[in-house]
C-alpha cells in the first residue's frame, strides 16, 4: 500500500510596492529537513490512524512550523496530489493551499527541520529540487493569480 502524507502549501502576501503587481508580493513557506538530503518542502507528514487528510495537514503544520489552524485561511478550490517513490515504495502526498492571516506570525520549527524561508515563486522553485514540487508551486501561483 502507498504511504500517504498530507500538508499545506502556505503563502503570505506582503504589502506590494505601488508599482508592482499584487502577485509579486506573494511568498511561499518552505522548510528544510534536518535529515537526509536536507531538502526543502512545505510542512507535511504521515496520516495517523483515525485522522482525515485535512486534519493531518493542519496537525503537521502545527508540529513542523508552529502554526495553528486559526492563524491560516484555507483557500477553497485548490487541492493537489503528488505521487512519487520513496525507498522503492509508492508515496502519495496531498496538499491544500492556505494563506497566513498575519504575514508577521513567527514560524517555530520542530526538530524535523533546521531552517525555513519565505520565498517568491522563482526562488521557491529553485529551493524545491523536485520537478513535481516545482510544477505544483507554479500551479498554485497561477491559481492565485487567476483569483485576483
Amino acid at each position: 500500500m502507498a504511504v500517504r502524507a498530507c500538508g499545506l502549501v502556505i503563502y503570505r502576501r506582503l504589502q506590494p510596492a505601488p508599482s508592482s503587481k499584487v502577485t509579486d508580493s506573494i511568498e511561499y513557506l518552505l522548510l528544510q529537513t534536518s535529515y537526509g538530503t536536507h531538502h526543502w518542502t512545505p510542512p507535511k507528514g504521515h496520516v495517523d490512524p483515525g485522522e482525515d487528510d485535512l486534519q493531518t495537514a493542519f496537525r503537521e503544520t502545527q508540529e513542523e512550523a508552529g502554526l495553528q489552524a486559526s492563524q491560516l485561511t484555507l483557500i477553497e478550490g485548490y487541492k493537489k496530489e503528488l505521487h512519487y517513490p520513496v525507498h522503492g515504495k509508492p508515496k502519495t502526498v496531498v496538499y491544500w493551499l492556505a494563506e497566513m492571516k498575519d504575514c508577521n506570525t513567527e514560524i517555530k520549527l520542530s526538530e524535523e527541520h533546521q531552517a525555513f524561508q519565505w520565498l517568491k515563486l522563482e526562488d521557491a522553485c529553485k529551493f524545491a529540487e523536485y520537478e513535481d514540487m516545482q510544477a505544483m508551486l507554479k500551479e498554485v501561483h497561477q491559481f492565485l493569480c487567476s483569483r485576483e
